[in-house]
C-alpha cells in the first residue's frame, strides 16, 4: 500500500508521524508526500519544506497567494502521479483541503482522508458541507467532533488526542530546571507571523513579572522553523529565556514550570497533560480578527476549557492581549497552582489518557476507510 500525507506545521507533523508509525506496525505501507523533520525520519522524503505552508490568517496569507497556490498545484500533482491509494491531508485546511479538491476532480475514486476535524462547532460551520465535496473520512481529535462530520455526510472516528500518548519527563530531566525563583514558560507559538506578534507582548509581560519576581527565570521551548526569529526577537527581553529545541529539554521545561503563558492552539493540551497551570494570550492581524470574531460560535478559543466544560483558564485576544492585564492572571496562578488541575485531569480523561495510542487508533481507521471503498 502507498498512501500521500500532507502536513502543514509541527503539530500536523507529530500528528503524521504517529499515524506513519501506527500504519507501518499493522501493513506494509510506502509513503509519500509533504511533511517535517518528525515524518521525515519516519522515512518520508518531503516534496518541498513542511514550514512554506506555515501561514495563518487571511491578512497573512494574502503576500503568500502565488506561492501557496503553486505548491497546491505541486502537490496535487505529485499525489496523482504517485500511485497511492489515498490522499491523507492532516489539519491545515486552507491548503491541504485545495490539493484534496484537485485530486477528487482528477481522480474522483481515490480516497481521501483529512486528519483534525475543522472546527465548525467553533465558526464556519458551512466548511463541513464544502468539505465533504472532496473528503470521504475524517479523523477526529476531540470527542465531541464525530456527529458534525457525519452530519455533513462524511464517515468520522474520534481517535483520541496524539497529546495524551506524548511521553512525559522523567525525574532526570525535570531537575535540569531546577533553581530559585519561578520559571515561566513563554509559548508564543510555532509561525513566525505569531512570533512576531506575541513576542513583544510577552517581553512586557516578563518585564513586569521580574519587577515582582526578581529572580524570576524564562525557558521558551520552540520549533525549527522559528527558531532563529526567536533568538533575535527575545534577545532585549528583561530576562533572556532559555531557548529549547531539544524534545528531552522541552519536556524537562512542561514538567518544572510554575506557569505557562502560551499561545493560542494545541499547546495548552500540552500543558494540561503536564499539569501545568497556564495564561492563553494571542493578538493577530486586526483585519483577520474581525472576521473570525463575527463568525464565532463559541466564547473560548482555549481546548482545554472546551474539552473541560470550564473556563478556568484566562484568556486575552486581540487588543486584550496587553502586560498590565496579563501580568495579574498569571500572579494569581503563581499564588493558588492548584486553580487549573480538576480541569486539565478532566481534559486528558476525555481526550483518551489511558486507552489505545491515538497514532494505532488513526492508522486503524485509516485502514478501514481505505478498505470501506
Amino acid at each position: 500500500m502507498k498512501l500521500f500525507l500532507i502536513a502543514g506545521e509541527p503539530s500536523g507533523d507529530r500528528l503524521g508521524a504517529a499515524l506513519m508509525a501506527g500504519l507501518r506496525s499493522l501493513a506494509p505501507v510506502d509513503f509519500a508526500g509533504v511533511g517535517g523533520p518528525l515524518m521525515q525520519a519516519e522515512g518520508l522524503a518531503s516534496l518541498f519544506p513542511m514550514e512554506e505552508l506555515s501561514v495563518m490568517g487571511i491578512a497573512e496569507v494574502l503576500p503568500n497567494y502565488r506561492r501557496l497556490k503553486r505548491r497546491i498545484r505541486e502537490a496535487a500533482e505529485a499525489a496523482l502521479a504517485s500511485g497511492a491509494e489515498a490522499l491523507v491531508t492532516i489539519d491545515s485546511p486552507d491548503f491541504c483541503l485545495r490539493v484534496a479538491a484537485l485530486v477528487k476532480a482528477a481522480r474522483p475514486g481515490m480516497r481521501v482522508i483529512h486528519y483534525v476535524a475543522p472546527s465548525v462547532w467553533a465558526w464556519r460551520p458551512g466548511r463541513a458541507l464544502r468539505m465533504a465535496r472532496v473528503v470521504d473520512h475524517v479523523l477526529a481529535l476531540l470527542p465531541f467532533e464525530p456527529p458534525y462530520m457525519t452530519a455533513a455526510g462524511m464517515t468520522c472516528d474520534f481517535v483520541g488526542h496524539p497529546v495524551v500518548a506524548e511521553p512525559l519527563a522523567t525525574p532526570a530531566e525535570k531537575a535540569v530546571f531546577a533553581g530559585e525563583g519561578p520559571l515561566l514558560l513563554a509559548l508564543p507559538g510555532s509561525r513566525r507571523g505569531e512570533v512576531t506578534r506575541l513576542a513583544p507582548i510577552f517581553g512586557a509581560v516578563v518585564a513586569q513579572l521580574k519587577a515582582r519576581h526578581p529572580e524570576l527565570r524564562v525557558a521558551l521551548p520552540t520549533v525549527r522553523g522559528v527558531a532563529g526569529l526567536v533568538r533575535e526577537l527575545t534577545a532585549g527581553w528583561a530576562v533572556r529565556p532559555e531557548i529549547i529545541e531539544d524534545a528531552a529539554a522541552k519536556r524537562g521545561a512542561f514538567a518544572a514550570a510554575h506557569v505557562a503563558l502560551a499561545a493560542s492552539g494545541t499547546v495548552s493540551l500540552e500543558l494540561a497533560a503536564n499539569g501545568c497551570p497556564m495564561v492563553i494570550a494571542y493578538d493577530m492581524h486586526p483585519l483577520t480578527l474581525w472576521l473570525m470574531r463575527r463568525a464565532a460560535r463559541i466564547d473560548t478559543v482555549t481546548l482545554v476549557n472546551l474539552v473541560s466544560e470550564t473556563r478556568v483558564v484566562p484568556e486575552f485576544i486581540g487588543p486584550a492581549a496587553r502586560a498590565a492585564k496579563i501580568v495579574p492572571a498569571l500572579e494569581a496562578l503563581l499564588s493558588d497552582p492548584s486553580a487549573q488541575q480538576a480541569a486539565m485531569a478532566l481534559t486528558m480523561e476525555r481526550l483518551g489518557r489511558g486507552g489505545e495510542a491515538p497514532g494505532l487508533r488513526a492508522a486503524r481507521s485509516v485502514l478501514r476507510a481505505i478498505r470501506r471503498r
